[in-house]
């Protein structure tokens, strides 16, 4: 065993260890606590904030009460500064352990869904990195480990991360400094806390609409009949009820049938496409338009609606299968 092999072990373990301890006692972290102690700390206490910050990304703390507290301690400015920066750089330490410790044995073991989401995360570079962190589909302290599994470049992680997570720091820093204005007794309390409302509800609101720039266009009958003869890993999602799948409109050979209805709770068998194209086939737009919002929020890169769906299709005199 050489010695670079026996410091990856050394390592992996003592993170491993530390990284247990601060689950077992995450509930103990608190906020009021951790005020205090950046207090006290006088002109050093911006550095030592973010790097509590920085190691609690490394050890799955809670990120929410240190973002709070940012807010409460430093105002809505500072605040949004030292949050984000202490959650970058946790972000980018962690990514850099799991390339460190882990890469190449991925590289080694891993194979068909894993391999297949490394291999879409890198095909989308920070175009993902950005995404996940508008969107957070994944728990940040797990996401920061798994995006270092890929060959992302560390620039690019690092960039994305903190442009892209500048919003929900904004709207977190600032409820926490308005919670501090209410327990003080501070002037206007009543519109900072509906702006803490407002800026949360633009934050709630991202998924959605990230959702639908990533919808992609519409195809017409031509475009879709000419990705469907080229594109061997597209998927053709039927989204009519079962009855209309073998009804008299027939359906695209090798389609898959979801209806629209049922999609959210079979979204797991979709699984292997998540970073494939996906062409959504109805009767309707309407209906297409609502199953790519679902496949967009839960993360799949490429949707798109066929226009007119199978009626367009039959009138072109395309084949169906009844």
């Amino acid at each position: 065993m050489n010695n670079n092999h026996l410091m990856r072990i050394v390592l992996f373990l003592g993170l491993a260890a530390a990284a247990t301890l601060a689950i077992i006692y995450r509930d103990q972290v608190d906020g009021a606590a951790l005020e205090a102690w950046v207090r006290d700390a006088g002109p050093v206490a911006p550095l030592l904030f973010m790097v509590i910050y920085t190691l609690a990304a490394v050890l799955f703390l809670p990120g929410s009460v240190i973002t709070l507290a940012g807010g409460a301690l430093f105002g809505p400015v500072l605040g949004t500064f030292y949050n984000l920066t202490g959650a970058t750089l946790g972000a980018t330490l962690a990514f850099l352990i799991a390339r460190y410790l882990a890469s190449d044995w991925v590289a080694e073991k891993t194979g068909g869904r894993v391999q297949q989401l490394i291999n879409g995360v890198e095909g989308e570079g920070w175009r993902f990195v950005a995404f996940v962190r508008l969107v957070p589909l994944f728990p940040f302290n797990l996401l920061n480990y798994a995006l270092g599994l890929t060959r992302l470049r560390l620039l690019h992680y690092i960039v994305a991360t903190y442009i892209f997570m500048l919003p929900g720091a904004i709207a977190y820093t600032y409820l926490g400094y308005a919670g501090r204005e209410a327990v003080a007794g501070g002037e206007g309390m009543i519109q900072k806390g509906l702006l803490a409302l407002a800026l949360l509800a633009v934050v709630a609101f991202l998924p959605r609409l990230i959702g639908t720039l990533r919808r992609g266009r519409m195809m017409d009958t031509v475009d879709f009949r000419q990705r469907l003869a080229a594109e061997t890993d597209l998927l053709v999602l039927d989204v009519r009820t079962s009855e209309d799948f073998v009804g008299e409109q027939g359906h695209i050979d090798g389609a898959v049938n979801i209806p629209v209805e049922e999609l959210q709770q079979r979204m797991a068998e979709l699984g292997d496409h998540l970073e494939h194209p996906v062409a959504i086939v109805c009767r309707t737009d309407k209906r297409s338009a609502k199953a790519a919002l679902l496949l967009t929020e839960e993360g799949f890169a490429d949707v798109h609606v066929v226009r007119g769906g199978m009626t367009k299709w039959i009138e072109a005199g395309l084949p169906v299968t009844c």
